[in-house]
C-alpha cells in the first residue's frame, strides 16, 4: 500500500485535498438544495432529505478513504513534520498556508474523518428540517476541525479555530432541543471570548518573530519556536491567554458550564462531534501551542500545580455530578468533564507514558462517548425521552441495543480488555512518577465512573419492565447496526491490541516531552521566559 501511495505522490497533496473536499461537498449540497421547500417542511417524509444526506455520506466516505492512506504513509520513526504543504497566503503580514502532521495530529485526523462519516448515518432520520443546510454545515465544520489539527502557521490555526465554531453554533441553535438558542449562545460566547485572547497572543508571537531585515511578522510555528524572544513576565500573560482559550474548549473545571447545555440541546450528531472531536481541540491546543511555545511557564512548578489541581478536581467533580443526573444525556456530558481531566493530568504530568496515555484517552473518549451519544439518540428517536426513570427492562425488548450499550459502558468505565482501560492506565502510571498524590486522587474517579454508568444501565436495561410504553420498542435496524459496528470493533481492538496506534504516536510523544523539558531548562539557565 505504501509503495502505491508513494507512486501517486500521496503525501504531497493529501492534506490540502482533505481540507478542500468538504468545502466542495458543502457547496454542491447548497446548490442542489437552493430551490428546496419551506423551512418547516419535513424533508425526510417528503423525500427532500434523500439527496443531501447521500451526497454528504459519499463526500465523507471519500474523505475517510483519502485520509486512511495516512495510516500507511506516515513514518512512525520520524519526529518531524510530514505531508507538509506550504504556500504564501498574506505576504504583507508574513502569513502562510502551511499544514503538516505528526503522530499526534495523525490520529486526530483519522478520528475526525471516521466520526464525521458515522455522524451522517446518525442524522439519517433524526434531522428532518433544512437538511441541505445541516449537511453542508457538517462538511464545513469538518474543514475547520481538520485545519486546526494540520495548521503549522499560527494565524491559520486561529482562522480554522473560528471556522469550526460557526457551523456548530448553527447546528445547535437551529436543530437542537427546546433550549437550543440559550445553549448555542452560551457555547458561542464562551468559546469566542477565549478565541479573542488567543488571537492577541498569536499576534504578539508573530510580531516577536518578525524578520529583523523587513520587520514583517512571521506566524510560522517552527520560526516562532526558534526565534521568538519573550520576556518572562509577558510569557505568563501569553500562556494565560492560551490557557483560557483551550481550557474553555476542553472544558476544564470551572470553565465547563457551557458543555452540559450544549450536549443536551444539540442534535445527536452535534453531541457526537462535540464529544468525539471538538473537546479534543482544547487538549490538542495545549499539546501543540501552549506548552511547547511557552515551556518555561508550562513547566513552572506553581503553574503546573494549579492546572493539575483543576484537572483532578474536574475528574472527581465530573464523576460525582454524573452520579446524580436524571437525564442520561446530561450524565454522559458531565462524564466528559471527568474523562478530559485525565487528558490534562497526562499532559502536565509531562512523562512519556502520561502523554501517550493522554493521547489514548483523547482517541478512546471520542470512540466510546461518541457511541454513547449515538445510542442515546437512537433510543430517544423511539421514546422521545432521555430521563433514566422512564425506562427499565429494555434488555428484554431491544437485546441488540442492550448488548451495544453494555459494551460501550464497559469501555467508558475502563474495564480491562476495552479501549478505555489503556489510556487511563497509562495516564495514572505516568502521573504517579511525577505527581503521585494527584494520580491517587484521580484513581478514585474510576470507582465513581463505574458507579454512575453501571447504575444507569441497570435502571435502563435490567430493572423491571413495568411501563407499557416500553413493551414494543423496535430494536436496532440495519443502518444503526452499520453505524455501531465500527465503533464496537474499535473498542475491542484498542483494548486488546493498541500497539499500532501507540507506535505511531510514541516518537511524537517522546519528542514533545523532551523538547519541553530541554527548552524549559535552557530558558531557566539563561534567565529568559521563552
Amino acid at each position: 500500500m505504501n509503495a502505491f501511495l508513494t507512486s501517486i505522490g500521496y503525501m504531497h497533496w493529501v492534506l490540502p485535498v482533505l481540507l478542500l473536499l468538504p468545502v466542495l461537498g458543502a457547496v454542491a449540497i447548497w446548490i442542489q438544495g437552493a430551490p428546496g421547500g419551506l423551512p418547516g417542511d419535513d424533508d425526510v417524509a417528503s423525500g427532500a432529505a434523500s439527496v443531501p444526506r447521500v451526497m454528504a455520506l459519499i463526500t465523507f466516505g471519500i474523505e475517510f478513504v483519502v485520509s486512511a492512506g495516512l495510516w500507511w504513509s506516515f513514518d512512525a520513526a520520524s519526529a518531524g513534520w510530514q505531508a507538509v504543504f506550504d504556500r504564501p497566503w498574506i505576504g504583507a503580514w508574513g502569513i502562510r498556508f502551511t499544514v503538516g502532521i505528526d503522530g499526534i495530529s495523525l490520529m486526530m485526523i483519522l478520528l475526525t474523518t471516521g466520526t464525521m462519516f458515522l455522524a451522517v448515518l446518525g442524522s439519517w432520520t433524526s434531522v428532518r428540517k433544512r437538511t441541505h443546510t445541516y449537511y453542508a454545515l457538517l462538511l464545513l465544520l469538518t474543514t475547520g476541525m481538520l485545519g486546526v489539527f494540520m495548521a503549522l502557521d499560527l494565524f491559520l490555526f486561529y482562522v480554522m479555530w473560528e471556522v469550526m465554531l460557526v457551523p456548530m453554533y448553527f447546528i445547535i441553535g437551529v436543530w437542537g432541543g427546546e433550549r437550543r438558542i440559550y445553549a448555542s449562545l452560551k457555547f458561542f460566547l464562551y468559546t469566542m471570548i477565549g478565541s479573542m485572547l488567543m488571537l492577541v497572543a498569536i499576534v504578539y508571537l508573530g510580531i516577536a518573530a518578525r524578520s529583523p531585515m523587513t520587520g514583517i511578522p512571521n506566524f510560522s510555528y517552527d520560526v516562532i519556536m526558534q526565534t521568538a524572544k519573550i520576556p518572562p513576565s509577558t510569557a505568563f500573560w501569553l500562556f494565560g491567554a492560551f490557557f483560557l482559550a483551550f481550557a474553555v474548549k476542553v472544558p476544564m473545571f470551572p470553565f465547563h458550564t457551557w458543555l452540559p447545555d450544549a450536549h443536551v440541546e444539540a442534535p445527536t450528531a452535534g453531541s457526537v462531534v462535540l464529544a468525539s472531536i471538538m473537546l479534543k481541540l482544547g487538549t490538542f491546543g495545549f499539546l501543540r501551542l501552549a506548552v511547547p511555545l511557552l515551556q518555561a511557564v508550562a513547566t513552572n512548578a506553581t503553574v503546573r500545580a494549579i492546572i493539575l489541581s483543576l484537572a483532578v478536581i474536574g475528574i472527581v467533580y465530573g464523576a460525582l455530578v454524573s452520579l446524580v443526573q436524571p437525564d442520561f444525556k446530561k450524565l454522559v456530558a458531565y462524564s466528559s468533564v471527568s474523562h478530559l481531566g485525565f487528558v490534562m493530568l497526562g499532559i502536565f504530568a509531562l512523562t512519556v507514558q502520561s502523554v501517550q496515555g493522554a493521547l489514548m484517552v483523547m482517541i478512546n473518549h471520542g470512540i466510546s462517548t461518541g457511541a454513547l451519544f449515538f445510542l442515546i439518540g437512537m433510543i430517544y428517536e423511539r421514546r422521545h425521552t432521555r430521563l433514566i426513570e422512564d425506562y427499565g427492562g429494555l434488555a428484554r425488548v431491544v437485546p441488540m441495543f442492550a448488548a451495544a450499550l453494555t459494551l460501550v459502558t464497559f469501555s467508558s468505565i475502563g474495564v480491562p480488555g476495552t479501549n478505555g482501560f489503556v489510556g487511563e492506565f497509562l495516564v495514572l502510571i505516568g502521573a504517579f512518577r511525577t505527581y503521585p498524590m494527584f494520580a491517587f486522587v484521580a484513581t478514585t474517579a474510576v470507582i465513581f465512573s463505574a458507579a454512575y454508568m453501571l447504575l444507569a444501565i441497570q435502571r435502563i436495561l435490567f430493572n423491571p419492565l413495568d411501563k407499557p410504553v416500553n413493551f414494543h420498542i423496535p430494536d436496532l435496524n440495519r443502518r444503526e447496526l452499520a453505524l455501531l459496528v465500527p465503533l464496537l470493533a474499535a473498542i475491542i481492538w484498542l483494548g486488546v491490541y493498541p500497539k499500532p496506534v501507540l507506535d505511531r504516536m510514541q516518537v511524537s510523544a517522546e519528542h514533545f516531552v523532551q523538547t519541553v523539558q530541554d527548552r524549559a531548562q535552557l530558558m531557566a539557565a539563561v534567565g529568559g521566559g521563552n
